[in-house]
């Protein structure tokens, strides 16, 4: 039984005819036959070269990346670890076993590939880079953690951690989610060092820096209210504050300098700052909830973890009583005792014993035991039997 029977390669693809057989046939000399190519509705013949290359094929119902990850693990893939991995053949295939290890060997439930640690020459623009760092200093700022590369799309998990998500994007943001849910969730994260390779020539992006980085910085600011509320609201709310402050100076300033009055630009500084004050409130008081839900979800993880526990060694105590009882009776019925004789039956010397007995009973005779011979009462015997019979006699 190989170590790889029990994951899943999960490729989602639109128009990557040029590179995908390559990247399948890859992963199978690497041991991993369990493929599952997620098409987006290429028309280029991917479907084809996936099959062709000994991967199953299925075609999302939707659209963009995201959805076709949420669509297989949900749906289609029942093995308990999976790797997702581009079909542009930008990651090495041959790091699977670097990725996987961490899952197997029961140290972490999500695997990060980090890019940067090994990023080769043209392999991502300069002014990706450059997003890509700023994306992962905000989100280290937002959410408190250091993933150094939440946006890799070589990634390993545990269905069972995945399926504890609240996942909704479609597109590139399907990364930032799973990211921030490993946060909220608790989920353990290992980053591990990867080789990213430049696309073939042959090849096309389907990345648009502009649009999808936007997507994403939005994402990011928008699951932020889940896991820091105070930056959610108080970002909005300091910058409200700060444009109410500078106006209020701007109005104050022309009112003392030149004695002119702006009554409508007083009245949008008052409102500005009061509403930048109340969002920041409102950003204290939710993170107070949140840090009280999540202290009572931990308390009530921690007593159903207990209970479990309980019921388990309950189980498996009954189990060993009803095998020890099993094993007291199976002994009981298998033991015959050497020293036992059956009913009804005697030893030779009890048999002659008893033999003996019964004719002194029968005759009042005495016989020697063992003999069988009759015994001469004594003088002293004969004069006791004569007194008790006379005793008798008088009593009658």
């Amino acid at each position: 039984m190989s170590r790889y029977d029990e994951v899943c390669v999960l490729i989602p693809t639109y128009n990557e005819a040029e590179t995908i057989a390559g990247v399948i046939e890859r992963f199978r000399e690497m041991g991993l036959e369990n493929i599952l190519v997620v098409d987006g509705g290429s028309n280029d013949g991917t479907r084809d070269l996936a099959e062709q290359a000994g991967a199953r094929v299925r075609i999302q119902s939707g659209s963009g990346k995201g959805q076709a990850v949420r669509e297989a693990v949900n749906e289609m893939i029942t093995a308990p670890y999976v790797l997702v991995t581009d079909g542009d053949s930008t990651y090495r295939p041959e790091e699977a076993d670097r990725m996987l290890e961490p899952l197997l060997s029961g140290e972490a439930e999500h695997v990060i590939g980090n890019r940067f640690a090994n990023m080769e020459p043209d392999a991502m623009p300069r002014l990706n880079q450059i997003g890509n760092r700023i994306i992962n200093r905000s989100f280290n700022l937002v959410h408190g953690r250091n993933l150094v590369d939440i946006l890799s799309g070589y990634r390993a998990f545990t269905r069972e951690s995945f399926e504890r998500f609240s996942l909704s994007a479609s597109g590139f943001g399907i990364e930032t989610e799973m990211a921030v849910e490993c946060v909220r969730k608790n989920v353990r994260t290992a980053v591990v060092p990867i080789t990213y390779e430049p696309r073939p020539e042959e090849s096309e992006t389907n990345l648009r820096p502009f649009r999808d980085g936007g997507n994403i910085i939005l994402t990011l600011y928008r699951l932020a209210k889940k896991n820091n509320p105070i930056f959610y609201f108080g970002s909005v709310g300091v910058l409200s504050a700060l444009i109410g402050v500078i106006l209020s100076l701007y109005v104050v300033i022309e009112w003392f300098i030149y004695g002119v009055s702006h009554e409508v630009i007083a009245l949008f500084a008052g409102v500005s700052l009061l509403f930048g004050v109340q969002l920041v409130m409102f950003g204290v008081l939710s993170d107070l909830i949140l840090t009280s839900n999540r202290e009572q979800t931990h308390r009530i993880n921690h007593l159903v973890k207990e209970v479990e526990r309980l019921e388990e060694r309950k189980i498996e105590g009954e189990r060993t009583t009803a095998q020890q009882a099993g094993t007291v009776v199976d002994s009981d019925r298998g033991r015959e005792p050497a020293d036992a004789t059956p009913t009804g039956t005697a030893s030779g010397d009890e048999a002659e014993s008893v033999a003996d007995g019964d004719e002194t009973g029968m005759t009042g005779e005495k016989r020697e035991p063992g003999t069988g011979e009759k015994k001469e009462p004594t003088a002293e015997e004969s004069t006791a039997d004569r007194e008790g019979t006379e005793k008798a006699d008088v009593r009658d």
